[in-house]
């Protein structure tokens, strides 16, 4: 990631940046159309680049641009994508600058023909398979990690579905992978379930999305979740799904549930929306105080407040606001015009908390800086007491497997007590839901570890290994 793009994410609002969406379509008239609908749906998922590639049968046709998807397609590009299959991507940098060279889907002609190939997550093994490769020859024409995938596809010499299985087995980390071939559409997720990946279908034809939100912009009905290990083969002949990890122990972000995720999809059968009122009702379960009002940070934690406005008795209120035209690269060079900043993207209702005491409902605490400012301007609006409830425990470790959250040192639960934060962010009091409360909330029935949740930026406990010093936790 660019030193300016940090300076965006980090200064002016405090929040994990989601990963990447992606969305296939095979055997449809309209495939670069659905497509297109598809990504703009998964648009909060990633907003640096989108991309859609489709194919007729015999030859690619493609078009990536930088922005959001209205941007990047803004001048009649869609009309000159044709094809009745088509994958595309929406993108956050993860691995890889910020450029158009890394835009997905990642286009390569081999020996085998065309392959297009969409991904979201994180290979934790990357940097290793790419110096290999290269002391064997192979040229990288970017510094994204799912660039790696392709050279291991071309390299294995063997037909497209057993070169995708094979290298399939060669990455470690999380991916949620689709790889399109002129004939071949191939959906696979990484062992561990780390990211969501759905199946859906269109008539005769099949969909597949990060999130199942999508299906209802483009009237897909869904099918069921991909299953970790597994991999999809979709042609003329049908579908066949395989398992290509003979070991499997689901572990998907606990932050789908938390913040990735858009409220309307389902995750495993779960509504998002109704998960994180539960988030909410815990919560107030686990830290009930005496207030008037329950407000939430937009838009992530509306569902949450609401929550915990239910089951404390308190009513909600809409306490803060969200300018939803500030533009998405808004970076000033100050401290001071920073702060101004946050208050361009979000504002307080003063008639709503004004001499009330708020409880202020946030899904994260990340490095703490935005935090600080929004409790200052609630102060500011007239706010009595200010009680912060976040809705997931300390973020304490970082993520490999593509949240930006690189380092301990960049998070403050890692550096500082709860006593701490609450000072640094001026609250009245503070409190972070806890790890077992989190997964009781969102109530997935899984015997898996933390019962199917990677929980390993609260607790440090990784369901992969990564490097020699953390910690992997594969034992139920």
């Amino acid at each position: 990631m660019s030193d300016g793009l940090m300076m965006e994410h980090d200064d002016l609002w405090d929040k994990l940046n989601e990963e990447c969406g992606v969305f296939g379509v095979y055997n449809h008239p309209d495939a670069p159309q659905l497509t297109y609908y598809g990504i703009h749906a998964l648009q909060h998922r990633g907003q640096e680049s989108a991309g859609i590639c489709a194919s007729n049968g015999e030859s690619f046709s493609y078009h990536r641009g930088m922005g959001l998807v209205t941007e990047a397609f803004s001048n009649n590009e869609l009309g000159k994508i044709h094809g009745r299959s088509a994958i595309g991507h929406v993108r956050y940098t993860t691995a890889g600058e910020s450029k158009i060279e890394n835009a997905q889907p990642l286009i390569f002609k081999y020996t085998g023909g065309n392959l297009a190939l969409a991904h979201n997550g994180n290979l934790v093994n990357a940097n290793q398979i790419r110096h290999q490769l290269e002391r064997q020859g192979s040229i990288f024409q970017t510094t994204s990690d799912t660039e790696v995938i392709a050279h291991l596809i071309a390299r294995s010499g063997y037909e497209i579905e057993e070169a995708v299985r094979e290298s399939l087995r060669m990455i470690k980390g999380a991916y949620a992978l689709l790889v399109m071939t002129e004939k071949k559409l191939i959906v696979a997720l990484d062992p561990n379930g780390l990211r969501p990946l759905v199946l859906g279908m269109i008539g005769d034809s099949y969909v597949v999305a990060s999130e199942t939100c999508a299906f209802e912009v483009v009237g897909a009905q869904y099918v069921r979740d991909v299953a970790p290990g597994e991999m999809i083969i979709i042609d003329e002949d049908g579908l066949r799904a395989e398992r290509f990890a003979g070991q499997t122990q689901r572990a998907i972000c606990s932050f789908e549930y938390i913040y990735f995720a858009r409220p309307d999809s389902d995750i495993d059968g779960i509504n998002v929306h109704l998960a994180r009122k539960e988030l909410g009702r815990q919560l107030q379960r686990e830290a009930a105080v005496e207030a008037d009002v329950v407000t939430g940070v937009p838009d992530s934690s509306i569902s949450a407040a609401i929550g915990y406005a239910e089951a404390a008795g308190i009513p909600y209120e809409l306490g803060l606001i969200k300018n939803r035209y500030v533009g998405r690269t808004f970076i000033q060079p100050n401290q001071e015009l920073r702060a101004r900043g946050v208050r361009m993207k979000l504002s307080a209702v003063r008639k709503v908390v004004e001499g009330k005491r708020v409880v202020m409902i946030d899904d994260s605490i990340v490095r703490g800086t935005t935090s600080g400012r929004i409790v200052t301007m609630l102060r500011e609006a007239g706010a009595k007491e200010v009680h912060v409830r976040i809705s997931s425990p300390p973020v304490k470790n970082p993520c490999f497997y593509g949240i930006d959250t690189s380092s301990r040192e960049e998070l403050i639960a890692s550096e500082k007590s709860l006593e701490e934060i609450r000072e640094i962010i001026g609250a009245d009091s503070l409190y972070f839901l806890s790890p077992e409360g989190l997964v009781d909330a969102i109530g997935r029935d899984d015997d898996a570890p933390n019962r199917g949740h990677c929980l390993a930026c609260f607790n440090g406990c990784y369901p992969t290994e990564i490097y020699e010093d953390t910690k992997n936790c594969t034992e139920k």
